[in-house]
């Protein structure tokens, strides 16, 4: 790492102005954080590595974005509010100073955004690749919390945004030219790819979550592998009807010009929308709900009994995946 700051230099001019005062101007070795009155503390972590998570020549605050989010995505789908958040940030020799700047700029700009202010971290030096790891804390009313293991037979399977975006922008975004892309728009270009370097994080749905959701979890892996690991912790089934999958404009277009990019668009991940379970009695709250957030929801199948995979049909036949989700391992 060139430039001639600190490790203490870098902490003091780049990353204490994002600090919340709990965070003790970074000056300590904790942070100090109190939850409201009749609430419980919610945690969550994960981390991005370069070459993996993000291109090595991603614009610094499309990373910033990217970390964070995709852990705020995580407190929306459990019904928490953003507090703050703790920062890892691993650097090795090939990231400048100005790399990190940028960065720390974006950070700032995307936690003003979502409300939610470093408390603390660490800077290391990376022997392998790059990486930045985020711990997000939120807090929700004592007892509501929603689980990945709440799904009851009967209710609704619902996703909120549009499904397969930043799986298809993930191509664009590595220079490829897969089939499917070879007549879309400039505009499907651009949607894809930033849907791919800036997940929004569904925060505005925390509070219908919390009321309304059986069960939750945001979709990081894809949707289908990440919906039947709520199913598996929930010791249900389902039918699931996959055209009924919210789509973009653009993922349709891309479907249409190449029909095998459906396991992209349901299997790729990076999402980050939220996949939850609600009664049929709350489903038509749920969506006007959802709607006055900004936000489209939608129906894409029903728990049923029974612990074996779901059964998926897309246009009236019936559809397996090979690969259902992606997999560090």
């Amino acid at each position: 790492m060139s430039g001639n700051l600190s490790e203490h230099g870098l902490i003091n001019a780049l990353f204490a102005p994002l600090a919340a005062p709990g965070g003790l101007g970074l000056l300590d070795d904790a942070a100090l954080l109190k939850p409201s009155p009749g609430y419980e503390i919610v945690m969550t972590v994960d981390a991005i590595v370069s070459g993996v998570h993000f291109l090595h020549d991603d614009n610094p605050g499309d990373v910033a974005c990217k970390a964070l989010g995709v852990n705020l995505s995580d407190l929306a789908a459990k019904g928490a509010e953003p507090l703050g958040f703790l920062l890892s940030l691993g650097v090795n020799d090939a990231w400048s100073q100005d790399w990190i700047a940028t960065f720390a700029r974006g950070l700032g700009a995307v936690s003003t955004q979502w409300r939610c202010p470093l408390y603390g971290g660490d800077t290391v030096r990376a022997v392998g690749a790059p990486f930045i790891s985020i711990t997000a804390l939120g807090e929700v009313p004592e007892g509501k919390m929603v689980r990945r293991n709440g799904a009851n037979v009967g209710d609704y399977i619902c996703v909120s945004g549009t499904i397969g975006d930043a799986a298809l922008g993930l191509f664009l975004a590595r220079g490829d030219e897969p089939a499917w892309a070879t007549s879309l728009s400039n505009a499907d270009w651009q949607l894809l790819i930033m849907r791919y370097h800036r997940p929004q994080p569904r925060i505005a749905l925390a509070p219908f979550v919390r009321n309304y959701a059986t069960a939750a979890m945001d979709l990081s892996d894809g949707l289908i592998g990440d919906m039947e690991k709520l199913l598996k912790a929930s010791g249900v089934s389902a039918e699931v009807t996959l055209e009924n999958v919210p789509l973009s404009q653009a993922a349709r277009n891309a479907l249409s010009n190449d029909a095998t990019c459906l396991d992209t668009i349901m299997c790729g991940g990076d999402d980050y929308e939220i996949l939850c379970t609600v009664s049929p009695a709350s489903y038509t709250k749920v969506v006007t709900t959802a709607a006055a957030a900004g936000v489209e929801f939608h129906r894409i199948g029903t728990v049923t009994e029974g612990q074996e995979t779901p059964s998926y049909s897309y246009n009236g036949k019936p559809v397996q995946f090979a690969k259902p989700s992606f997999s560090h391992f």
